[in-house]
């Protein structure tokens, strides 16, 4: 179920309520599929919660010696399990700069990293998760039918999919970004994996995921779809994607998997004791005010707006338990500080999260 009261969480892309309504309400075929997904998830939470330490990187940040960033590039493994829940994969099937496999899990694997690594430098100057050159590894082909992926404090582990519901989870650009930027917000700001943090730190994924995928398809904020996880969904779900950061909740729709449960606004402020606290759900309201924010100042979402949101999660005020309100502060402080405290960045922030609630 990818959850757990820890920084070191394992973070999965599909929330557990998901994969449970599967359980109840899928049919026969996809029961034991899903319960075996949140099995495999549990277990694997435990590992994560009893080895994980802290993020570190085995090359150093790169300077020269007047102290400029050397441009440094991507170091990606990819690994097969063969349909086995081994991760890291046993068999290594692309390096750093191979040619592409064929196999299209793996090349999309790769070229997600790549993606990624490409948003952070090219538009913050960050040198991978951990800005010394983190390698970036990758496991495809994990389990059999698994649906889902996930960041596991080292690496990216993917599913397959079930094939009745859900492709493979390779083929969401978004979601690669997603999930690495879990590694990115665990090394900075500690965001606790619960309540209104939780949903912070599953906004803040959602946000890059999303600014990786407009930038890799040379979208600006006014022709992005603003969809987490477009793709995933097989024509038999009733539905465009995961979740929508421009109107949370609508999603969507299906007889299996239930309604898209996210709010936009704090007034439909979700309280629950699953999903920690509603870590995947309340996140609509923060992505939607991203979404105001980025559209209101226009461009590139990447640049100005994207900027904001980055220099905010590296901020000494953002911390392990910091809310919604204390995360908006710290918002309209950044767009203040680099644009000007009457700027047309700042005001468009401060109404972003005025307009979904947040004082």
């Amino acid at each position: 179920m990818c959850m757990l009261t820890h920084r070191h969480s394992l973070h999965c892309i599909l929330p557990p309520y998901i994969l449970s309504r599967i359980a109840e309400h899928g049919p026969p075929e996809l029961r034991g599929t899903a319960i075996r997904a949140l099995l495999v998830d549990s277990s694997i939470r435990i590992v994560r919660a009893t080895t994980a330490g802290p993020v570190s990187g085995s090359v150093a940040r790169l300077r020269s010696a007047a102290g400029n960033i050397v441009t440094p590039s991507p170091l990606r493994t990819i690994r097969d399990a063969g349909n086995k829940p081994e991760a890291p994969g046993a068999t290594v099937i692309r390096r750093e700069g191979d040619a592409p496999t064929g196999d299209p899990a793996a090349d999309e694997a790769y070229e997600g990293l790549g993606a990624t690594f490409a948003l952070f430098w090219e538009a913050y100057h960050r040198n991978s998760i951990d800005d010394a050159g983190l390698p970036l590894d990758a496991t495809v082909h994990y389990d059999q039918d698994y649906d889902n992926a996930f960041w596991d404090g080292t690496q990216m582990v993917f599913g397959d999919g079930d094939g009745a519901l859900f492709n493979r989870f390779t083929l969401a650009l978004d979601v690669i970004g997603h999930e690495l930027t879990h590694g990115v917000t665990e090394k900075e700001a500690g965001l606790a994996y619960f309540n209104q943090s939780g949903a912070l730190n599953e906004s803040i994924s959602d946000v890059f995921g999303s600014l990786v995928k407009q930038k890799a398809l040379g979208q600006d904020a006014a022709t992005a779809d603003w969809l987490i996880g477009e793709g995933l969904f097989t024509p038999k779900v009733k539905g465009s994607a995961l979740r929508s950061m421009k109107a949370p909740g609508t999603a969507y729709d299906d007889p299996v998997l239930g309604k898209d449960p996210q709010p936009a606004h704090m007034d439909d402020f979700v309280r629950t004791n699953q999903d920690n606290g509603g870590v995947h759900i309340n996140s609509g309201i923060p992505n939607r005010a991203f979404y105001l924010a980025a559209t209101a100042i226009g461009g590139n979402a990447w640049d100005r707006a994207g900027t904001i949101w980055y220099n905010a999660l590296l901020d000494p005020n953002v911390r392990a338990n910091t809310d919604f309100a204390a995360f908006a502060r710290v918002t309209v402080d950044v767009a203040g500080r680099l644009y000007g405290a009457g700027s047309a960045e700042a005001t468009a922030v401060g109404t972003a999260w005025s307009d979904v609630g947040v004082s």
